[in-house]
């Protein structure tokens, strides 16, 4: 019986190409095993292995890609238990995994269309309608391709993702109360940095979507409490990496985000200038993600600040 040939293996033209892939991901794997895996953004689009402490959420941040993008990608993983060596697909960049389909999927050494669609609770034969003009016997590594859901699998997406049946009506969102005109007390607050750049003004960007301050800074700078308050969450939330919330006086609060590592704890009280988390670093450089509250609803921090 005649072998079938599958993506990343074939004509001997391609073999350096492949060695080289090999080789690069072994490099990456043993940068795993001495530490936490592989750094920042480098891994997107790979596979890589559960490291003690890992979550999906921080997975998600370092590679840059939606946490709802990465659970699509790997069906059947319990988020609320991942075990130290499991194995997970992070998408790059260039793929999708829209709910109800169809993905779109980079070919990756040793895939078939078979094996693709068992991954995704798809079929074979539809994979290959969806691709026309693509050889199922010739896929090559770094092709994009089209993957449509199986029934159950798009029933599954749309449900991990909270969406629903057209037909079905959308929860209300929940409003807050107006809390009327800022304080006197909020004016002339120090900034959270002593050395900083604004990467990102407070506002709604092109989609209307309304954004938070973002600022940049330098290596191991450590944001500061920009008034006296009480520490009510210090760890971390999904995308955002480590997280410190302060509660002021005159029902205001104060966000840090993306750190590296939060300075206080849930509880603790701290006075303005106290040191509340060590800033992270992004892909373009240490960042810190700083938004202001008033009554739970955001306001601009150049209102506030001085």
């Amino acid at each position: 019986m005649a072998e079938r040939p599958v993506a990343g293996q074939g004509s001997p033209s391609r073999r350096p190409a492949l060695t080289r892939l090999l080789i690069a991901l072994a490099v990456l794997l043993l940068a795993g095993c001495a530490g936490r895996g592989v750094d920042g953004g480098r891994i997107a689009g790979e596979w890589i292995t559960i490291q003690r402490g890992d979550t999906l959420g921080e997975i998600a941040r370092r590679a840059d890609v939606p946490l709802v993008r990465l659970q699509r990608f790997n069906p059947g993983v319990d988020a609320r238990r991942l075990a130290v060596g499991q194995r997970l697909l992070v998408p790059g960049r260039d793929e999708r995994a829209p709910s109800g389909g169809p993905y779109r999927y980079r070919v990756r050494p040793g895939d078939t269309y078979s094996a693709i669609a068992r991954r995704f609770g798809g079929r074979a034969d539809r994979i290959q309608a969806a691709n026309p003009g693509i050889v199922p016997t010739d896929l090559k590594v770094g092709q994009l391709i089209q993957v449509p859901l199986g029934g159950r699998q798009a029933s599954v997406a749309r449900k991990a993702s909270g969406g629903s049946s057209r037909a079905a009506a959308r929860p209300a969102r929940r409003t807050l109360p107006d809390p009327g005109d800022l304080p006197t007390s909020a004016r002339n607050w120090p900034w959270p940095l002593d050395d900083y750049r604004v990467a990102r003004p407070f506002g709604t960007d092109g989609r209307g979507t309304l954004q938070p301050m973002l600022l940049a800074t330098r290596p191991g700078n450590r944001a500061r409490a920009v008034a006296d308050g009480e520490v009510r969450f210090a760890d971390s939330m999904r995308q955002l990496g480590q997280v410190v919330i302060v509660h002021h006086a005159d029902n205001l609060q104060s966000v840090y985000a993306l750190c590296r590592k939060p300075l206080v704890a849930s509880g603790d009280r701290v006075k303005r200038g106290t040191p509340v988390c060590e800033v992270g670093r992004q892909e373009d450089g240490p960042r810190l993600l700083f938004d202001m509250r008033h009554g739970g609803k955001p306001i601009d921090p150049a209102r506030v600040l001085r």
